[in-house]
């Protein structure tokens, strides 16, 4: 029997609707999102595979259907208390990135998971990437050993699409994210490869471009996080509004004690490097390859938009649905544990970095005695959950942006459209 999968939020999850509706061991059913355009563009993708999925705008109406899982592809801070009403009803749960906007929704994901018994993945596609996902498993192989320290950037320069993904609205979550906050495209390629624990960060902010304030509204700079490991390696992890050509880029490296590990900092490279070091110090061999996909490689070619963040978008839901059945490639699904890891370290970051970089200790929420600290922690830079936990989404002045700023970021999203 085919697993039966609900999708919300038409937009980011479009890449999982496309691969669910191709996918033979799973069936879409029904697709939830307030933007109609964004449904019209679901209806019409299901009858080009000749297949009828029920669509919501309501996702109180939506919950109620009858399905086995659910992909949450909504707004980023809000994946969490989602996350919690689906598991509480008995679904099985991937969630796009970030696992929790609070340290009180950290500890209730993770509750909300162990007494549901239901299987929750994590879809954080930077960790599917082929580079990556080899790095995974080279470093589960143990042949260069223990990691001793580690860089990681995912450079995303989003000024010159701010209109098309905040639309101009004031409200939206990115214009009051702070620099830290989106830390698993990072961290997360490191956190799974080595398997390790974060226990302490130290988050910086640097200086915003003032284009980006000036042109679209944009008040925070750049994010980095210190990331002390459980074995006392460090990881430095950077990420945000750099600028550069082209406005996406990403870089990985992994150092051990027996060699080291990288992916591609430019296109004309090979996506993976990897050194071995051998019976002399400092002597060994390179490996320089483009990684091959054997994990559902049948169904990867078939169906895989490789647009798709380079085809990674096919993985996670791949590996949740092979969790799910109980096979052996749901090894590789990324669990509710690891996600918190990871994106908690962005939380904590962020506290460190407005209280004059100071480090702070990254709590292990698998321990319930650990949890009791954080269940009324809700401080974050959304009004709404914060209440007077409120922090500020820059440690940089700035004067407010002005009504007419949003409204001209507005304008240039609707000239977009026509």
């Amino acid at each position: 029997m085919k697993l039966k999968i609900g999708v919300f939020g038409a937009h980011r999850g479009m890449s999982m609707i496309k691969m669910l509706l191709a996918y033979p061991e799973a069936e879409l059913v029904a697709v939830c999102d307030k933007h109609v355009p964004s449904l019209q563009k679901v209806k019409e993708r299901a009858e080009q595979n000749n297949m009828q999925v029920a669509l919501y705008e309501s996702f109180d109406d939506f919950i109620k259907h009858d399905m086995d899982a659910v992909v949450l592809a909504n707004y980023a801070t809000e994946h969490a208390t989602f996350a919690v009403r689906c598991l509480d009803l008995g679904l099985h749960v991937l969630s796009e990135c970030l696992p929790c906007e609070t340290m009180a929704q950290a500890v209730d994901l993770i509750e909300a998971v162990e007494r549901s018994g239901k299987v929750y993945a994590y879809a954080e596609n930077c960790c599917y990437m082929p580079w990556a996902f080899e790095m995974w498993q080279k470093y589960k192989e143990g042949t260069l050993g223990e990691v001793t320290y580690a860089e990681c950037e995912y450079l995303h320069d989003c000024t010159h699409v701010w209109p098309a993904i905040t639309y101009g609205d004031p409200n939206h979550w990115r214009n009051h994210l702070y620099p830290t906050f989106y830390c698993t495209h990072s961290l997360g390629p490191i956190i799974t490869s080595t398997g390790k624990r974060p226990v302490q960060v130290v988050g910086f902010e640097c200086p915003r471009r003032e284009r980006g304030l000036e042109e679209m509204g944009i008040v925070f700079g750049p994010g980095i996080e210190m990331v002390t490991l459980d074995n006392g390696a460090v990881v430095k992890s950077v990420h945000g509004h750099l600028t550069r050509e082209d406005a996406n880029r990403w870089n990985f490296q992994i150092y051990c004690q027996n060699g080291m590990m990288e992916s591609a900092r430019f296109p004309e490279q090979k996506d993976f490097l990897m050194y071995t070091e051998g019976k002399e110090v400092c002597k060994g061999t390179w490996e320089k390859y483009d990684p091959a996909i054997e994990f559902g490689r049948e169904y990867y070619l078939k169906i895989a938009d490789r647009k798709a963040h380079g085809g990674a978008d096919f993985f996670a839901p791949y590996f949740f649905i092979e969790k799910i059945l109980g096979r052996p490639d749901g090894q590789w699904a990324i669990d509710v544990y690891q996600a918190v890891d990871m994106g908690i370290c962005g939380i904590l970051a962020w506290r460190s970095a407005v209280n004059g970089n100071i480090p702070v200790a990254v709590p292990d929420l698998r321990d319930p005695a650990q949890r009791d600290a954080y269940r009324n922690d809700h401080a974050c830079t959304t009004a709404a959950v914060a209440g007077d936990q409120l922090m500020p989404c820059t440690t940089f002045p700035h004067e407010p942006i002005p009504m007419e700023k949003f409204k001209e970021v507005e304008q240039m999203y609707l000239d977009s459209l026509k």
